[in-house]
């Protein structure tokens, strides 16, 4: 195979990566998909939530045999203090029964059945190798290095290998600069087994049907981020994270993840605050952790997105930073991005050009799709929350207060209920909080 050229290889078998197989495939591209671990799915990592659209917009109606959890029914969002959970929007909606907009996913089951799908396509999915420096020529990309199957070559490489703690191939051959500590998260995962009724009776499900539950403030400690819990048949995928800059002061390596032991605080600490908290604990109850995981997550929106196009390559999903922090979205941006790369691909086969010029279209395509316009207008989220942490602290707290004492049986009318709120509101929060409030608002709808 080494003395083969392909019309593209695809680096990483996750969502990004099959999408944009399966499409150069089906146009009758000889494509080729390197994973570096032992089958697709086995490396893969993310929160567990896949959006039928995007997936549709793929396989289109094969999307029915694909191994997924449960249709996600209902929506969840808290804000919690150390005694307080805040559930300040929730949307259980009946059509998905019918027409499920996202459903759980176990991405050891769902991975390797995309993979399939490309192969019925066509390509080539190679296991267990690890594709170690991207091959320039002339200040081309022509191929790729590997370990295993040695120097591969392409009219084009399409980088689909997710962000990490070490150098990435754009690093490596310039083409991007490193990622900062405030422009990834570190979010860890437990997929917890608990009884499938059990699962359906502390979530508020019909059989079948699944719960997503977001929490945003004290569940993170303060930090801009957020943890979840996820319905899957009989599991619960437990998790979250924040950013790497809140870990260890900035600095966090591989062999930290889970056993840092230093500095403010590590991703296991993390996750055993959030299990334990009131309002999660007696949900979790009699679970037992089959599984953890943990990954990073671009969290820096349109300004940090490298460049998506060169001589001889694209970029999509994680690799290009493309993930929405407000909105959780990352498969679906994954899948778009992969389908669009893959279209570009075929564009410039036809004209028999893989040059820079050609492949710029598919900057044209993402800018031009809900991608660019969902990065741009969510790219100051994080910074916003980063910058204001009492957004994520004190501003629950107050609000908190606030409920407990409207809600509060004591003897005192409402008219001077309502007189204290607002006092507290005046005096402890003031303009900022106001001022902060409007700002998030218009930054997050």
């Amino acid at each position: 195979m080494q003395d083969e050229k392909f019309d593209a290889i695809v680096v990483g078998a996750g969502p990004a990566g099959v999408a944009a197989a399966i499409t150069m495939a089906r146009a009758g591209l000889q494509v080729v998909i390197l994973e570096k671990g032992e089958k697709p799915g086995s490396k893969n990592v993310m929160g567990g939530i896949l959006y039928r659209h995007n997936l549709e917009e793929v396989v289109g109606e094969a999307w029915k045999e694909a191994p997924i959890e449960r249709p996600m029914i209902e929506e969840q969002r808290w804000f919690m203090t150390d005694q307080a959970a805040l559930r300040l929007l929730g949307h259980k909606n009946f059509r998905h029964r019918e027409h499920p907009n996202s459903w759980s996913v176990l991405r050891a089951r769902f991975d390797p059945w995309f993979a399939s799908k490309a192969e019925e396509a066509g390509a080539f999915v190679i296991n267990e190798t690890v594709v170690e420096n991207l091959v320039v020529k002339d200040g081309k990309v022509v191929g790729v290095a590997t370990g295993r199957e040695g120097d591969l070559f392409a009219d084009v490489v399409i980088v689909c290998e997710g962000i990490g703690l070490g150098k990435r191939l754009l690093e490596k051959a310039g083409l991007k600069k490193p990622i900062r500590a405030n422009q990834a998260a570190i979010a860890v995962k437990e997929i917890m087994a608990l009884d499938p009724a059990k699962i359906e009776e502390r979530f508020n499900c019909e059989p079948g049907e699944g719960c997503a539950v977001e929490c945003f403030g004290a569940s993170t400690m303060g930090r801009a981020g957020f943890m979840f819990i996820y319905t899957n048949q009989d599991t619960l995928s437990v998790g979250g994270g924040v950013l790497v800059s809140d870990y260890n002061g900035g600095v966090v390596r591989a062999r930290d993840v889970g056993r840092v032991d230093h500095g403010v605080f590590s991703p296991n600490e993390l996750m055993e605050h959030f299990k334990t908290h009131p309002a999660i604990k007696p949900l979790l109850e009699g679970a037992e952790t089959v599984e953890y995981v943990a990954k990073m997550i671009p969290e820096a929106g349109y300004k940090s997105m490298p460049k998506l196009f060169g001589d001889g390559y694209l970029v999509c999903g994680d690799a290009a930073m493309m993930a929405n922090p407000v909105h959780r979205e990352g498969s679906n941006l994954a899948m778009a991005s992969g389908r669009m790369a893959g279209e570009t691909v075929i564009q410039a086969k036809e004209l028999g050009d893989f040059s820079e010029r050609t492949l710029s279209r598919y900057k044209g395509r993402v800018d031009n799709s809900f991608i660019g316009k969902d990065m741009r207008k969510y790219n100051d989220a994080v910074p916003l929350l980063e910058q204001n942490p009492e957004m994520l602290g004190k501003y629950p707290e107050l609000l908190d207060r606030a409920l407990d004492e409207f809600f509060r049986v004591d003897g005192v009318s409402k008219w001077e209920k309502q007189s204290r709120i607002l006092k507290m509101f005046a005096k402890e929060g003031g303009v900022k909080m106001a001022w902060n409030t409007a700002k998030a608002a218009w930054t997050m709808k």
